[in-house]
């Protein structure tokens, strides 16, 4: 008898993180692609699959947009001569044209900015982010209702 493997903590493809709370809580009406400013740790946690975007939003402060609350775990491995912080701000890399649409969307029109997904390209860390409208309670309840009802469909199709 051998001893169960230990589970891989690496995501799959090039997706790091995703949000899948935003999506419940909020509706989504227009997606970015921003890059992140980051230490040498972070990457390396990043690339362990040790990132988190659960508890973070967007934040623009002074005409600059950073990542609030998004959970980086260190690694134990981690440089002794600096102190890791997981729960740090992170500065966005946005365009000026982009960071003006957020700007005006947040707060003219009361929309949020949420992370969305957290993954590689071309060797870079991405964050996929949403502006987004909170949903109420009913419509989370029709959300459900709908994604019951593709599912079922989906059944009866296979039979």
């Amino acid at each position: 008898m051998t001893a169960p493997k230990p589970k891989d903590r690496k995501p799959k493809g090039n997706t790091i993180a995703v949000n899948r709370k935003a999506r419940h809580d909020y509706t989504i009406e227009q997606s970015l692609e921003a890059g992140l400013a980051l230490q040498g740790w972070e990457v390396k946690s990043m690339r362990a699959g040790r990132a988190n975007l659960k508890e973070g939003y967007v934040m623009i402060k002074r005409g600059e947009a950073f990542l609030v609350g998004a959970h980086f775990s260190p690694l134990a491995s981690a440089s002794t001569h600096i102190s890791p912080d997981p729960t740090r701000s992170r500065k966005l890399l946005l365009h000026r044209e982009q960071l003006d649409k957020l700007t005006g969307a947040v707060e003219r029109k009361g929309y949020t900015i949420s992370p969305l997904k957290l993954y590689w390209k071309a060797g870079r860390a991405k964050l996929e982010i949403g502006v987004a409208k909170g949903k109420q309670a009913h419509d989370k309840r029709a959300d459900q209702k709908e994604r019951d009802w593709q599912r079922q469909k989906q059944r009866l199709v296979r039979r």
